[in-house]
């Protein structure tokens, strides 16, 4: 985990970052909620695997477009974040999916809004590329929002699978 978080850093990205924006989309249907809480569901998410692989692979593809490395047209789809392209946010999907349709909901959100620092990543028009990470960050803040979410009906809900009001 520690390696996607340095990649993540090196590209000016960090944990309280990502932080922030679940602590927004929780806040109003959690009120005791506390930052660390987001920072610790931020990381539960970048410890997984797959989504760490995600961030591999699409952090390297923006790298490639910065440096002029891809096939055309794929150069050209990817440096200008052409609209229709579509194929960063179902990478970052595949990372809303790992807590079910309110994470898809949330990243829905977040990629419409653009809050925080997915908002400066999208801006962020010059020598760099971030066509995949401003909807990777989107998808790691929609997952970990989600997992908050899905913890706080768990302790709602009974041992006996019956819920609580």
């Amino acid at each position: 985990m520690r390696q996607v978080i340095r990649l993540l850093s090196s590209r000016g990205v960090f944990l309280h970052q990502i932080g922030e924006i679940v602590y927004r989309l929780q806040k109003p249907y959690l009120p005791s909620l506390a930052m660390e809480q987001c920072i610790n569901a931020v990381e539960t998410v970048l410890a997984k695997r797959e989504v760490q692989y995600a961030v591999y692979t699409g952090v390297a593809l923006d790298m490639l477009a910065e440096q002029g490395g891809l096939p055309q047209p794929l150069q050209d789809i990817v440096a200008v974040d052409e609209p229709l392209y579509g194929l960063d946010e179902v990478l970052a999907m595949g990372i809303t999916n790992i807590y079910g349709s309110i994470g898809i909901t949330s990243f829905g959100y977040l990629d419409k809004e653009k809050p925080g620092v997915i908002g400066d990543l999208n801006k962020n028009k010059g020598s760099r590329v971030n066509t995949f990470l401003d909807d990777l960050v989107a998808g790691i803040a929609a997952a970990a929002s989600a997992k908050l979410a899905h913890n706080a009906k768990d302790s709602k809900s009974q041992g006996d699978g019956t819920f609580q009001a």
